[in-house]
């Protein structure tokens, strides 16, 4: 099989293994689509190895394995242990790599060197809360030269964005993370830091010079056939016609070479 695979497969393959949560599939499934797609769009040679860091329930690794890819899925063990990811993974030869802490991100020593073509650090970045220098040298090491690594997350410069929040500033409500948020939100929903695409090919030219930016792309709203207010085309409209605006960032970062390594050295 090759492209993209529809949700209602999808969907069949999480019965088969018992079900899912249905609706964060459904309200995600467009994500992961529009990620895959853009990938696919430039994409050199046959499936190959991936790595899906935060795979969570494995829907988005499900969408790579009915590509074709060897899939390897990392996160929690307390997502990875229930019985209906194990089964899907079962299903589909995925391995399955529990980890308890991005930070010390032991589980990728079990994989070989130069190992892996694809890193899929999907909204993730974002969460992270941590130091991610330790985390980028296990991948660094795992990611074979000339593979690549897709990132994405939010556009903190989108129209509906942090930065454009003036009626917050007014009233005295800071900046970053809200404090209703802070509160209201389990641990893992918070998104600590969003970026802009230049801050995105900053980050990764101070963690290697080895990393090259391939593609770097503002993408209008996964879920935009939703907007069908008033408001909504009306925000769409400015999006296309600026995509500095647009909500979401893909960005493709490629090793060509392994020569220095990941160079970061954080200190007080």
């Amino acid at each position: 099989m090759s492209g993209i695979p529809e949700l209602s497969l999808l969907e069949t393959e999480f019965a088969r293994a018992g079900g899912t949560e249905l609706p964060y599939l459904r309200v995600h499934y467009a994500r992961f689509a529009a990620t895959k797609r853009e990938f696919d769009r430039t994409r050199q040679g046959r499936p190959g190895a991936v790595l899906d860091v935060g795979a969570h329930w494995l829907h988005q690794a499900l969408l790579w394995a009915l590509d074709g890819w060897s899939v390897t899925a990392m996160d929690m063990p307390v997502t990875l242990d229930v019985a209906m990811v194990r089964d899907l993974a079962a299903l589909h030869s995925i391995r399955l790599l529990p980890n308890e802490d991005l930070e010390h991100p032991a589980a990728l020593a079990t994989l070989a060197d130069d190992s892996v073509d694809v890193v899929l650090f999907t909204e993730v970045i974002e969460h992270i809360t941590f130091n991610p220098v330790a985390l980028w040298r296990a991948i660094y090491r795992v990611l074979r030269p000339g593979g690549t690594i897709v990132v994405t997350t939010p556009n903190y410069y989108a129209l509906r964005g942090r930065a454009f929040a003036p009626m917050r500033f007014l009233r005295g409500g800071g900046g970053g993370l809200a404090v209703d948020a802070l509160i209201g939100e389990p641990t893992f929903a918070h998104h600590w830091k969003e970026y802009s695409l230049e801050e995105l090919a900053r980050y990764f030219g101070l963690l290697s010079p080895d990393f090259r930016v391939a593609k770097a792309r503002r993408l209008m709203d996964y879920h935009a056939k939703a907007f069908v207010s008033i408001s909504g085309r009306a925000y769409m409209a400015i999006e296309r016609a600026v995509p500095f605006l647009r909500p979401q960032l893909h960005v493709e970062i490629v090793l060509p070479e392994k020569r220095s390594g990941v160079i970061g050295d954080p200190a007080w």
